[in-house]
């Protein structure tokens, strides 16, 4: 329009792609999968989230290049919410059993938590998400959020405790830090 030719903006941003959500599932499978089993509590029914959220990430919305890890782990997260439906007060555990190591202890006690305990504490803890956003995903209250994660930090720290005799400091707030906690864990994954 006036005189101007049209010209592509090289500035625009990449979306990201089938072939990159692939990519992303096969480097970070071991990742996504420990963290649909720490969600889903059970090996099948993790294998049923890992598929289905590399699914849903191929098909859906465009979403940034530079966003696609981020939302690999976003539709791992809400898949793992639809098929549990955590809510609070849910009081039913189950026996885990994992290799015998600190690391597969921390699992283990993640494992028997409750499910709201459990999606609370991986959720805010091991993913980092914000107490808001944990409280919008699993449909409740901040506090309720707060309370479940207490349960779960206390849960787990006393089963790596028993598990050890002491907990070493350092591994201590590796538990009750998170952060690269879930990468640490999962190496694990394949065989828990």
């Amino acid at each position: 329009m006036f005189g101007k030719a049209k010209t592509s903006n090289p500035r625009l941003p990449r979306y990201a792609t089938s072939a990159d959500f692939c990519r992303i599932f096969e480097k970070d499978m071991n990742r996504l999968y420990l963290l649909a089993l720490l969600l889903t509590g059970a090996a099948a029914a993790a294998e049923k989230c890992f598929v289905q959220g590399l699914s849903d990430s191929k098909s859906s919305n465009p979403v940034f290049a530079e966003w696609a890890e981020s939302w690999a782990r976003r539709t791992i997260v809400q898949n793992a919410i639809r098929m549990v439906r955590p809510r609070p007060g849910d009081l039913i555990t189950q026996e885990a059993t994992v290799r015998d190591t600190t690391q597969a202890a921390e699992i283990a006690a993640i494992l028997a938590l409750p499910a709201f305990d459990r999606f609370a504490y991986v959720l805010s803890v091991l993913e980092n998400y914000p107490l808001q956003e944990c409280a919008l995903l699993l449909d409740c209250s901040r506090n309720e959020v707060i309370k479940a994660r207490m349960r779960a930090l206390q849960e787990v720290v006393k089963a790596v405790e028993l598990h050890n005799g002491t907990l070493a400091s350092h591994s201590r707030n590796r538990v009750l830090h998170g952060g690269a906690a879930l990468d640490s864990l999962s190496h694990l994954a394949a065989t828990a």
